[in-house]
């Protein structure tokens, strides 16, 4: 087998496939999570805890040799902290209703039992009382 019909054979598995669309998706939701963080609740919560842009919080640690200042961007740490727990959040929850999707069927009532065995367990049940 050539190395181009293996190649192929792996690369068209399922599994592969699969993952393969699960990263791309994944790194869209990210896009869109880190859009909604820093679009959306940073600057609301900036607002809320008096009009700071989590974006430009930095802490500053003097200069380097070329003049330009050495920042420690901690702003930025902070949003992205809020990025991870909302993507975590959200994927408990979507996998907490596929997990409720995948669980079977309550198990059906057992079928009454064949007339002759209730009439096997009626003669037993005379004899024990002999």
């Amino acid at each position: 087998m050539g190395l181009a019909a293996e190649f192929k054979e792996f690369a068209m598995k399922g599994n592969v496939v699969d993952m393969a669309v699960g990263v791309i998706i994944g790194a869209a939701f990210g896009k869109i999570v880190s859009s909604l963080v820093g679009d959306v609740f940073m600057p609301m919560l900036g607002k809320w805890v008096g009009g700071v842009n989590f974006a430009d919080l930095v802490q500053k640690l003097g200069t380097d040799p070329a003049g330009k200042d050495v920042v420690v961007r901690y702003g930025a740490f902070v949003q992205t902290i809020f990025d991870f727990v909302i993507i975590a959040f959200v994927l408990f929850i979507a996998l907490k209703g596929i997990n409720r999707l995948k669980k079977p069927a309550p198990a059906a009532a057992p079928a009454a039992p064949p007339r002759q065995e209730i009439l096997l367990e009626e003669i037993r049940d005379l004899l024990a009382k002999r």
